[in-house]
């Protein structure tokens, strides 16, 4: 078997999972339930932490979130501003995110 230390690669691979599933399923209840019983499954299997496992989720359908701006939907509507206009500084925030996102839970 492969001896791969579950404390750094598994919370990674969940933010990472979870910031791709969130593509596919924009709210986050249906993320959870789509998402959580596997990974807090996986993290039961790995005796790894439930807590840090559900942050890891919560934190990827966050970092998409800032590049998949539905919260910003209703402001357009009321400042008449079309999407490519703020689209670019959403993803430049995510790229920064990302960084702190993974160190967060990795630490």
């Amino acid at each position: 078997m492969f001896n791969v230390p579950v404390e750094g690669t598994f919370p990674l691979a969940t933010l990472a999972s979870a910031g791709v599933v969130n593509f596919f399923v924009p709210s986050g209840g249906g993320q959870w339930i789509v998402q959580g019983p596997i990974m807090c499954g996986a993290a039961y299997d790995l005796h790894f932490s439930l807590e840090r496992t559900v942050m890891a989720i919560a934190y990827g359908d966050q970092l998409t979130n800032m590049v998949q701006p539905f919260w910003a939907i209703p402001l357009m509507g009321m400042t008449k501003v079309n999407a490519r206009e703020f689209m670019g500084y959403c993803a430049l925030l995510m790229l920064v995110a990302i960084p702190i996102f993974a160190l967060a839970v990795v630490l």
